[in-house]
């Protein structure tokens, strides 16, 4: 744990007051001992608070529905993830031998529950003014450098709107890959429209189907900025 400890001091600038909660929120429920579940469920709602009065203090403007997209971008399991990663979460956590070999420490979702795990047990540690600036220090730019509302619409709906605009028929998905057991699979799905295709892929169908929009989105941008 010292080495955790450091590392914490060191990136987010805090110590616990009680170790056993930051132990907690590194281990994985694959390991021994008592597993970091319901300090994610915590934090998770640590995280939505603090985020939702960030964004509803800098778009004093926006609607609901733009501040909840928005949300939705800056708290979703990628993005978490991506966090974690970038501070280094994922080389102190606690995982079962299972989960060691197939590199559990790089896997999404377990990073972005163990970052929630992390605010959760700093605001037991010491309280929410503790968390909120934790939480604003591991986002840094990222609550000052936000993107487009209109980014953050989901591609499959920003392809139809693009298709409407311009009189064309909406695009149709096939599913033409599984791979994997049931608990690990990966899917790749085709979007057409008219002589149009491109593919994408995910862990679940819609995944595979939203990376198929956004890629042939910026096919037909691209064609049509060349007409």
């Amino acid at each position: 744990m010292q080495k955790a400890e450091a590392w914490l001091e060191k990136t987010l600038d805090y110590r616990f007051k009680r170790a056993e909660l930051f132990e907690r929120a590194l281990t994985h429920r694959s390991a021994p001992g008592r597993s970091n579940e319901r300090l994610e469920f915590l934090g998770d709602a640590v995280l939505d608070f603090v985020v939702s009065d960030v964004l509803f203090r800098a778009f004093p403007n926006a609607a609901e529905g733009d501040l909840s997209r928005l949300r939705s971008h800056l708290v979703k399991d990628s993005s978490l993830a991506a966090l974690a990663k970038e501070l280094g979460l994922g080389d102190h956590l606690a995982l079962g031998s299972g989960e060691k070999k197939s590199g559990g420490h790089r896997r999404e979702s377990i990073l972005a529950d163990a970052l929630e795990a992390l605010f959760g047990a700093v605001y037991l540690d010491d309280g929410f003014d503790a968390v909120n600036d934790l939480i604003h220090r591991a986002y840094g730019s990222r609550f000052e450098e936000f993107p487009d509302f209109d980014e953050l619409r989901d591609p499959k709906t920003r392809l139809q709107e693009w298709l409407q605009a311009r009189g064309l028929g909406l695009p149709s998905y096939e599913l033409t890959e599984t791979t994997g057991k049931a608990h690990n699979q990966r899917f790749v799905v085709r979007a057409y429209v008219q002589d149009d295709e491109s593919d994408g892929e995910g862990t679940s169908r819609r995944n595979a189907e939203q990376q198929a929009a956004e890629r042939l989105l910026l096919r037909l941008k691209e064609r049509e900025s060349t007409l």
